[in-house]
């Protein structure tokens, strides 16, 4: 039954395209966090090197290695606060930028005037919003996230030494509950961008909301995200063929002689795919806000975007009718 539900995906797309197209400054500050994001991961890098030598540092490489006493243990305290503060603050970056495209978008939604420009009022003040009244709701989300990623990571290296069956049990249901509490928090922090609610109040209006009108099954609609990950996996390639063609202009890697083109693709597919993802990363946020708030104000997103909104009725209507 994917079909009939692929023009109404296909309006939401555009929808959510039209709000990132409009206000492209979101964009702007989506590459910016990254930067940040990069910065840290650079930090934590130092950090963890640190750790490392202090619990490692007086290994004798040259001993024999079944030798018990000369083994490296990492200090499994130390390493769990490492990962967490990594995937915390990774998290709280990525959901800053998820809440202000979804503060702009209901600017947009409702007040256009405020969100008709690359460098409009909408994106300053949503921005604004994510990084003051709204960052507490972010931090708890995120905090969620980061807890069971470092336990699941703690689980993976455990396992690493350990093959018994409660451990790839306990990796199993980690990997689980951190698949669910993302999905929530994808449209909690929707409703956080939207009226700045607090996050477990946020998540109960969403959830209350998709019940009430008969949406449960309207999430398996996303059939967007996967393709925007082919939008940006084609990208890489694309990029990836330019910089063959740049390095068969140049000398940059003779040195590395057969493996020349191989390291120039692979270096031209990186960088397509890091700075697409990070401009679909915005266009999915944008989307995930229209599909609430095309659940909860169709009114007026009639009145202020008549043309969109008769497109994405129809489209709904014809995959799902009687529903709306």
């Amino acid at each position: 039954m994917v079909w009939p539900r692929i023009p109404f995906a296909t309006a939401n797309l555009v929808t959510g395209l039209t709000i990132v197209r409009t206000n492209c400054g979101v964009s702007l500050a989506a590459y910016i966090f990254s930067f940040f994001s990069f910065g840290w991961g650079m930090i934590w890098t130092v950090a963890l090197t640190g750790v490392y030598d202090q619990s490692c540092g007086d290994i004798d490489a040259n001993a024999d290695p079944s030798d018990e006493t000369n083994q490296c243990e990492l200090n499994q305290p130390a390493m769990f606060g490492l990962l967490l503060s990594f995937y915390f603050t990774a998290e709280v970056i990525k959901n800053v930028v998820h809440v202000t495209v979804a503060g702009v978008a209901g600017t947009w939604w409702f007040s256009p005037d405020e969100a008709n420009s690359c460098c409009s009022s909408a994106i300053t003040s949503s921005l604004c919003r994510a990084s003051t009244t709204s960052f507490g709701s972010i931090c708890f989300g995120s905090l969620l996230v980061a807890i069971i990623q470092a336990l699941k990571q703690m689980a993976h290296q455990a396992r690493q030494t350990d093959s018994g069956i409660a451990v790839c049990i306990a990796e199993c249901i980690l990997d689980c509950l951190q698949s669910i509490i993302e999905y929530f928090n994808k449209w909690a922090f929707v409703y956080v961008g939207l009226y700045g609610y607090g996050y477990c109040e946020a998540g109960k209006n969403v959830m209350t909301l998709f019940k009430n009108k008969g949406w449960d099954v309207i999430i398996a609609d996303d059939l967007i995200g996967g393709v925007l990950v082919l939008v940006s996996i084609v990208v890489g390639g694309l990029t990836g063929g330019i910089a063959v063609f740049i390095e068969s202009q140049n000398d940059w890697f003779d040195n590395f002689e057969e493996v020349a083109t191989w390291i120039a693709f692979i270096i031209g597919a990186v960088i397509g795919l890091v700075v697409c993802f990070i401009l679909m990363g915005t266009v999915s946020s944008s989307v995930n806000s229209v599909i609430v708030l095309f659940a909860e104000a169709p009114s007026e997103f009639q009145e202020n975007h008549p043309e969109l909104s008769n497109k994405m009725r129809a489209a709904y209507l014809a995959a799902h009718p009687g529903i709306l």
